[in-house]
């Protein structure tokens, strides 16, 4: 579904990414593993085109490095930053309506879902959405892109700051996104959800794939853990 060769990606004359090779299957989940400042945030960027690409970056067969964001996106290709950005002046309900990209085609995502699925959420429906604690906030942007019915969703530090109950609803989010057979590429520091979740797990390390396996795999390689990941 998604095969990324040879990608490099700068900030002015910092060169970021170092020839990242990466692929996610139709209805796999894969997460992307690394300390802080590796390059993992940028490789989402870049394979959505808010950085700008070099290499190749093919999505369903199709060649998308170099186009804008919103034709990527009406493409199939979700993307939750870790800014947790909402409408704040539009209501919970609102932002989540928002997330629909074709009215004509009614997604497998339904609003009543997500409130549902999120008290919070509901008892705040028709409610600024800039009231919403950092936690709603991550619940309502992932809820919001899933709207738009995407075939692959990245997804980047979804868990970062947030209280463990409110993790434990994201990671059964998460869960659920996978069981609908959505794609996932999911970039988290939190071990034991990426593990428990994931078919493959990527580790990242100076701006290049370091690991690829599977999380029994990583369990057992202390070397890669102890020089990649553990503090």
């Amino acid at each position: 579904m998604l095969e990324v060769k040879d990608l490099h990606a700068y900030y002015g004359k910092s060169h970021i990414l170092n020839g990242v090779d990466l692929s996610i299957g139709e209805g796999e989940v894969v997460s992307l593993l690394g300390r802080n400042g590796v390059g993992r945030s940028t490789t989402v960027k870049a394979i959505m085109g808010e950085v700008p690409p070099r290499g190749s970056i093919r999505f369903r067969g199709e060649q998308i490095a170099g186009l804008p964001n919103h034709r990527i996106a009406r493409k199939g290709l979700g993307y939750v930053p870790e800014s947790r950005d909402v409408f704040p002046t539009l209501t919970v309900r609102e932002n989540l309506e928002l997330g629909v990209k074709n009215t004509r085609r009614p997604g497998k995502w339904k609003v009543p879902q997500f409130l549902d699925m999120f008290p919070n959420l509901a008892r705040r429906a028709d409610a600024p959405a800039g009231v919403l604690s950092g936690g709603e906030k991550q619940m309502l942007t992932i809820s919001r892109t899933l709207m738009g019915d995407p075939a692959l969703i990245m997804i980047d530090e979804p868990t970062e700051g947030l209280a463990p109950l409110i993790v434990k609803q994201i990671g059964e989010l998460i869960a659920e996104i996978a069981a609908a057979g959505v794609s996932i590429l999911l970039v988290e520091q939190k071990l034991s959800i990426a593990m428990d979740i994931s078919h493959r797990v990527l580790v990242m390390g100076h701006g290049r794939i370091v690991f690829e396996g599977t999380p029994a795999a990583l369990r057992g390689d202390q070397t890669v853990r102890g020089e990649w990941l553990e503090v």
